[in-house]
C-alpha cells in the first residue's frame, strides 16, 4: 500500500479480509455465493477491475470454499501480477464458443441460493439463473452494507482526491471569463484536474446564466458574459479509483440578475444547517429535510428539485443516499455529498457542493475546503 492518498492502492491482507467478510454476510443471509461482475464492486473486493464487453468475466465468493475468478482465455494474460494473483485466486478460463455459465455451474455444484452484484448485465444474470438453477438474488446489501463504512484507508483516499479537486477548484478564475464559451471553460478545468493527480475528468459541468437552472447539463458552446451565474461541478477518480465531487457558483462580476446574491445565500445556509445536522444516529432523511426546510421557508421550495446528496467511494454515486423517505441512520465513517440548490428555470442555478465524512466520535468533517463564495478572485 502506497503511502500517498491519490496512490493508494488496498494490500493483499485488506482484501481478503473483504472477501472474507462477505463470506460472512453471506452464510448468515442464507446465501451460498455471491458472484461479482466487473465494476467498482469487483474493484473493491479484489482491488482491480476489467472490462470484459459481453463476455463474462466474475468474482465468485463461495460461502464453503475458496473464491475463484472466472475470466475469459483471451483476457487471462491481463491479470498476470495482479493482486488475484498475489491473493493466489484461482483463475477458471473459457475459451470462446464454450459457456461460462455453465462453467460457473460446474464449479458450484448444488446449491439453493445465489446473489449476484447490482450492476450485473440482465443477460449475464439470467444464464447464472438458468445454468445454476437455483434462486438468484440481488447482492446490493450484502456488499453495500461493506462499502458504505469506510476504512482508515479509504479515508485517506478520499480526503486526497478531495484535496486535488479543491485545487483545481481554487483555479477556476483563470478560466472563467466573460467571451468564452463553457466548452473552452470545461476543457481548460478538465485539464486542471489530471495535472491536479486525477486519473481522469469524471465529469465537468459549466452551466452558465440559464443553462445553470439544469443540474446536469455539462458543457455548451454559449458564450459567458459579464454577470453570469455559472455552476461548476467538477470530479473524477483519483489513480486509487476513489472520487472526487465538488460544485462552487460563481458569479462573471457583479450579478446581471438581482436576485443571485439572495438565493447563493440561502443556498449557503442550506448547506450549513445540512452540515451541522449530519451525525451519526441521524437519518439520511433528516439530512436532507434540514437543507430542504431552510429553502422551503424562504419561498424557493418548488425550485430544490433534487435530492440533497449522495454516498461517494469507487463510484462517485453510492450509497449512502441523502434523500427524503431514506431513513438509514448515518454512522461513522460513512462519506457523502451535501449538495443543495435552488434552479430558477430560464435564470440561473445555484448549488454549493461538499463531500463530508462522518468521524470517529459521530460529528461531521468537510473534506473539501475551497472557498464557498461567488465572487472571482
Amino acid at each position: 500500500m502506497t503511502t500517498d492518498g491519490l496512490l493508494r492502492t488496498a494490500s493483499v491482507d485488506e482484501l481478503t479480509a473483504r472477501q472474507q467478510m462477505l463470506r460472512a454476510r453471506a452464510a448468515r443471509s442464507g446465501v451460498d455465493a455471491v458472484v461479482i461482475s466487473t465494476g467498482a464492486d469487483m474493484r473493491y473486493l479484489l482491488g482491480r477491475s476489467q472490462g470484459s464487453h459481453e463476455r463474462l468475466t466474475a468474482l465468485v465468493v463461495p460461502t464453503k470454499g475458496s473464491a475463484f475468478l472466472i475470466v475469459p482465455e483471451l483476457e487471462r494474460p491481463g491479470w498476470e501480477g495482479s493482486s488475484a494473483e498475489s491473493m493466489g485466486l484461482e483463475m477458471s478460463t473459457w475459451p470462446d464458443g464454450d459457456s461460462p455459465y455453465r462453467l460457473l455451474a460446474a464449479r458450484l455444484g448444488p446449491i439453493a441460493e445465489l446473489a449476484v452484484d447490482d450492476v450485473m448485465p440482465v443477460r449475464h444474470a439470467h444464464e447464472i439463473r438458468t445454468a445454476v438453477d437455483c434462486r438468484v438474488e440481488p447482492a446490493g446489501e450484502l456488499i453495500g452494507g461493506m462499502r458504505v463504512v469506510k476504512t482508515d484507508e479509504e479515508i485517506t483516499a478520499l480526503t486526497a482526491v478531495a484535496a486535488a479537486i479543491d485545487r483545481v477548484h481554487r483555479r477556476v478564475h483563470e478560466w472563467l471569463r466573460p467571451g468564452r464559451t463553457e466548452r473552452q471553460v470545461g476543457a481548460d478545468i478538465a485539464a486542471a484536474i489530471v495535472a491536479e493527480g486525477h486519473q481522469r475528468p469524471d465529469f465537468v459541468i459549466v452551466g452558465s446564466g440559464p443553462n445553470g437552472a439544469s443540474p446536469h447539463l455539462e458543457q455548451t458552446d454559449r458564450v459567458i458574459g459579464a454577470g453570469d451565474p455559472v455552476v461548476v461541478d467538477i470530479g473524477g477518480p483519483a489513480p486509487s479509483g476513489y472520487f472526487s465531487d465538488s460544485t462552487r457558483t460563481y458569479c462573471v462580476g457583479s450579478p446581471g440578475d438581482p436576485e443571485f446574491a439572495t438565493v447563493h445565500d440561502i443556498v449557503r445556509t442550506a448547506q450549513q444547517k445540512a452540515f451541522e445536522t449530519a451525525r451519526a444516529g441521524v437519518s439520511a432523511a433528516a439530512v436532507d429535510q434540514a437543507a430542504r426546510t431552510v429553502i422551503e421557508q424562504a419561498g424557493y421550495g418548488p425550485y430544490f428539485i433534487t435530492r440533497t446528496g449522495h454516498g461517494i467511494g469507487l463510484e462517485v454515486h453510492e450509497e449512502p443516499y441523502i434523500v427524503r423517505g431514506d431513513d438509514r441512520l448515518l454512522s461513522p465513517c460513512m462519506a457523502f455529498s451535501i449538495e443543495p440548490g435552488i434552479y430558477l428555470p430560464g435564470r440561473f442555478g445555484v448549488r454549493i457542493e461538499d463531500i463530508v465524512l462522518i468521524g470517529a466520535d459521530g460529528s461531521p468533517v468537510r473534506l473539501n475546503h475551497s472557498p464557498t463564495r461567488w465572487e472571482l478572485p
